[in-house]
């Protein structure tokens, strides 16, 4: 079974949950999320179980995982291992991003 969606009914459906991570797909082998964060929020995000690949869609801000830390902006996909320290931070612009955990999130 196939699941498309636009990023603007993504947006809405995330904006009505009114939280800033909407999980949209979850199967066994994955799941998959869009993350918001406005301009100066606070990511306070802990370390997942679950490796994770970030696509940012729009915005910027820097983006620390472990002891490296770089810009993040819109066509970016970064790489996270599960375990690993990580946040956005300093953002900039609102931030969307789709995020993909393998396996799914817990």
């Amino acid at each position: 079974m196939m699941d498309a969606r636009t990023l603007a009914d993504l947006a809405r459906e995330q904006e009505v949950g009114g939280r800033p991570y909407f999980e949209f797909i979850r199967s066994r082998s994955m799941s998959v999320g869009l993350y918001v964060l406005e301009a100066g929020a606070i990511d306070e995000q802990s370390p997942h179980f679950e490796d994770e690949v970030y696509v940012v869609l729009e915005g910027h801000s820097r983006f620390t995982a472990g002891n490296k830390t770089r810009d993040a902006g819109p066509g970016d996909t970064i790489f996270v291992p599960a375990g690993l320290p990580h946040r956005f931070h300093d953002i900039t612009q609102r931030l969307r991003v789709i995020v993909v955990f393998a396996p799914p999130e817990t």
